[in-house]
């Protein structure tokens, strides 16, 4: 596989997503690395299913991949237009969303949460990583500047608090009481771990 890691250009992606990355990892117990994981907003280099260790994985993205990608079992979906996973009920121990949920429509991103409780089994995680609300205008310079990819932040459609990320998780049938949150990269990012 190449060393693209997102689309376009910024001296800091690399970094940020090995960041994203790590962050997900300490987030995922051992014990469902045995099941399947499912990555949702991958790329079209699947950077973190190639640095994490899991019996099955698989992708979604709108984008088809640059390369091969290994042992990774690819579905390329438009979730802004058909927020609808082509998977049976209860079949990942663990999905996530890392850096996607900004680049959704709101409406389709209700609909996905719902179809994400769906597949996900019981005792299942899903883990998300996405831009803190108050960076966007700091994001925005950044990509001006080259350090972070302007065709990435360019797409952004919202920016997402913890209480907002909350209200996604409880609407989608999550209970409020099996939700976790935190902020990393000096808080310029926010992580949602919901427990089904």
């Amino acid at each position: 596989m190449n060393d693209t890691v997102t689309r376009g250009r910024g001296l800091l992606e690399p970094f940020l997503a090995r960041k994203r990355a790590q962050q997900a990892n300490r987030l995922i117990p051992a014990e469902c690395r045995q099941g399947r994981i499912l990555d949702i907003g991958c790329g079209s280099y699947p950077y973190f299913l190639s640095h994490t260790s899991f019996k099955e994985k698989f992708a979604v993205d709108q984008l088809s991949p640059k390369s091969e990608v290994g042992d990774v079992k690819w579905h390329t979906l438009d979730l802004n237009h058909a927020p609808k996973l082509p998977f049976e009920d209860n079949y990942f121990s663990i999905i996530t969303l890392l850096a996607v949920v900004e680049h959704l429509d709101p409406t389709a991103l209700q609909i996905l949460f719902k179809e994400i409780n769906r597949v996900l089994m019981p005792a299942g995680r899903v883990i998300l990583t996405t831009p803190a609300a108050w960076s966007d205008t700091l994001l925005k310079w950044m990509a001006g500047v080259g350090l972070v990819s302007a065709e990435e932040i360019h797409e952004h459609v919202y920016a997402y608090t913890l209480p907002l990320i909350g209200w996604y998780f409880g609407s989608a049938g999550f209970e409020m009481t099996r939700l976790s949150f935190g902020y990393f990269e000096l808080g310029l990012n926010l992580w949602a771990v919901a427990e089904k």
